[in-house]
Order: C-alpha cells, then structure tokens, then sequence
C-alpha cells in the first residue's frame, strides 16, 4: 500500500488525476486546493461545473481547516453514522472556488477507509471524490466496470483493490449553520 500512496502523491502533488478506490465507490480525485485539477475533473466527467464535487478529508481536525464554522450537530452524524455520510457544509475556505457550489456550500466526507485516510494524512489535504463515471452513466460498482475513457483520462490507477465492489455512494446531508438539516441520499 505504501508505494500505492507514494506514486499518487506524486501524481496529486503535481496536479494531476487519480483514480482510486474510496470507502464508497471507485473515485475520480485531484488536489481539492488545485482550480486547474478540478478543471480536469470536469472536462473527464464530461461534468457541468454547476454541479458540485465533494472532497474528503481524513480527520474532524482537517475538516475544521476547510469549513469556517463546523456546526456540533456533524460530529454527532458522523460519529453515529452507519455509512459512509458526506456532509454539505456552508461556507468552505482555503479551498479551490470553483470546488464551491453557486450557494457557497461544498460536501466533505470524513474518510475512514485505511488507504484514502493515509493518503489524505500524507498529502495534508482534502483530496476530490468524484463517481469514476461520465455525468449521466451509471456509477461502476467495482474496478472492472470503470469506462476505458475514465482508465485512460486519469495520470495514475491506484492498484489496489481490483476487486473491491460497492454498492452504494454516501449518504448525503445538507447542514446549515442555521441548524437546518436536510437528507439529500439516503
């Protein structure tokens, strides 16, 4: 695995794409501080940048360096979820804008899967997730399915677990520093 996470820092450290598997689903990632990298993304994806991206982070500590104002209510989500939960935070910083959605929110997942988590932790920055998936196809549930276009548009496949296969992307909950909570998926 270390050797895995030394050439995608590589990669990351120079703004390139990985492709990589996630705690949810294979993923799509770049530098989440990195405009050009997330340009890329788009143009991948074949994605509309009104359509917001979603960033992992490794700890509640590195998540408090890209939100301005953590509400208390997401450390009890988190820490209480029974699936990997993405959280829709208000008012990102030290983040590349055009990761920011129209309403000056961005979703951040506290990763707890062992390769993303170190990945994250040696790079000491939140890094894109994105499904590894044209916009509008089906989000592949493991290595295999991924589209040869995808395969051939990232600087880098992580080779680890070929044969991981998910069903499912997080969990999605929009919280606003209002206290308002809203499922968006379950």
């Amino acid at each position: 695995m270390e050797k895995e996470i030394e050439n995608a820092l590589t990669v990351l450290k120079r703004g390139g794409l990985i492709l990589y598997p996630t705690d949810t689903v294979w993923g799509i990632g770049c530098d989440a501080t990195n405009a050009e990298a997330i340009d890329k993304v788009f143009a991948l994806k074949q994605r509309a940048e009104s359509k917001a991206l979603i960033c992992l982070v490794n700890d509640f500590k590195m998540l408090n360096q890209y939100v301005e104002d953590v509400p208390e209510v997401a450390y009890d989500i988190l820490k209480y979820a029974s699936k990997p939960t993405t959280i829709v935070y208000d008012d990102p910083i030290r983040i590349a804008q055009n990761l920011v959605a129209d309403d000056n929110t961005l979703g951040i997942r506290v990763v707890k899967d062992d390769f993303c988590n170190k990945l994250i932790r040696k790079f000491k920055k939140p890094i894109v997730s994105t499904s590894a998936n044209i916009s509008g196809q089906k989000t592949p549930t493991s290595r295999k399915e991924i589209a040869p276009e995808i395969l051939e548009g990232v600087d880098y496949v992580v080779n680890l677990q070929h044969h991981k296969s998910t069903a499912k992307p997080s969990a999605i909950i929009k919280l606003k520093n209002d206290g308002t909570v809203a499922v968006i998926r379950e």
